[in-house]
């Protein structure tokens, strides 16, 4: 058995860690840190305001800092927002570095640069999974940074995408099937995620229309003019926006759907909401973009061209007739929050055995 491990996990400060998730990223930390507490390690969570609580959460004050008129006055001054999370980020990073025993392992699941840029000094392990494609605060950070830490990548999409500047460890994201349930099917597709322009649900309510299906969207809307110029007139009693909902609510209508439609508009990291999909026995169709080809075999999906609406039509029709238990069953052998985890303890043992050599 292994031994219980203090495992610093750093999540993003921008949205709680909480329900309803804002998006995958929160709904993976989420599941990370509550798996890694059911299987015995002491996880202290560093989040934003308005986390779960039973996380072990520690909130990471991104309220506190103002610049100072005379900083305000520098033209080259960035907006608040920016500077509070950077002085979020920066005091916590101070503090690791300023208590090394206080924990094992130190993982990293934020956004943000400074716990790449500063995680030497904390004399501590330290993995940081990538979530993202190359962006230019993280990766010259990355590109600096002591070649002692660890990477991990969400998908072989995005760790080739950063091969050019570190090497990553493969590690998908996983989503506890224990909870994303399997459900009867129905008439109607869904497409669930952000109701943002990189996420597309424009092109699945038209592909639905391709494919004279009824579909249902669900998510939080985090762009108004978005909404209101692309998806607001295209509703009508056979596509229905459903709002945020919290999980329970989210699963049982991704379980009542046909097909789950996923329209990436940029090559994603991964695709969470194809594999929560699957686990709750319902077929995919998506555009073959980022990292999401690599969550669905022959057997759970269909893939479109990116950006072709007739090519989804024709794959959602095909997905709907596939198995529903065959869905299920890739998600529990391919994206299942068990091997993730498996996967993580493996990384942290790895690099605490090799601390402890050097």
């Amino acid at each position: 058995m292994r031994r219980a491990l203090r495992i610093c996990l750093i999540a993003s400060s921008r949205f709680p860690i909480a329900e309803p998730f804002a998006g995958g990223l929160e709904a993976h930390t989420h599941s990370l840190a509550s798996e890694l507490i059911r299987r015995g390690h002491e996880v202290t969570l560093f989040a934003a305001p308005g986390s779960d609580p039973g996380l072990g959460v520690t909130e990471i004050g991104v309220a506190p800092f103002s610049s100072s008129p005379a900083a305000r006055a520098d033209v080259g001054a960035r907006p608040e927002e920016w500077m509070r999370e950077h002085h979020a980020y920066l005091k916590l990073m101070l503090d690791l570095s300023r208590s090394p025993g206080r924990f094992d392992v130190v993982h990293n699941n934020s956004l943000h640069h400074l716990p790449v840029a500063m995680a030497e000094a904390t004399g501590l392990p330290f993995v940081t999974t990538l979530h993202t494609p190359p962006v230019p605060w993280l990766e010259s950070a990355a590109m600096l940074a002591s070649p002692s830490l660890a990477y991990a990548s969400v998908s072989r999409h995005t760790s080739r995408a950063w091969g050019h500047v570190v090497d990553s460890t493969v590690i998908r994201n996983g989503v506890d099937t224990n909870r994303w349930i399997p459900g009867p099917g129905g008439e109607a597709a869904i497409w669930f995620g952000r109701v943002v322009p990189e996420k597309a649900p424009d092109l699945a309510i038209r592909a639905a229309r391709e494919a004279g299906m009824s579909i249902d969207l669900a998510g939080p809307s985090l762009d108004k003019g978005y909404f209101d110029a692309e998806i607001a007139p295209l509703l009508d009693d056979r596509t229905r926006y459903l709002g945020h909902l919290r999980h329970e609510q989210l699963m049982r209508a991704v379980g009542r759907a046909c097909v789950s439609v996923v329209t990436p508009n940029w090559d994603e990291p991964y695709g969470l909401v194809a594999a929560e999909s699957l686990a709750c026995g319902t077929p995919v169709a998506a555009f073959a973009r980022g990292g999401v080809p690599e969550i669905l075999d022959e057997r759970s999906g269909r893939l479109a061209a990116p950006g072709d609406v007739v090519g989804l039509g024709q794959a959602m029709i095909e997905a709907a007739q596939l198995s529903r238990g065959d869905a299920r069953d890739r998600a529990v052998t391919s994206c299942s929050l068990e091997r993730m985890v498996d996967d993580y303890e493996l990384l942290y043992d790895t690099m605490i055995e090799s601390e402890i050599a050097a």
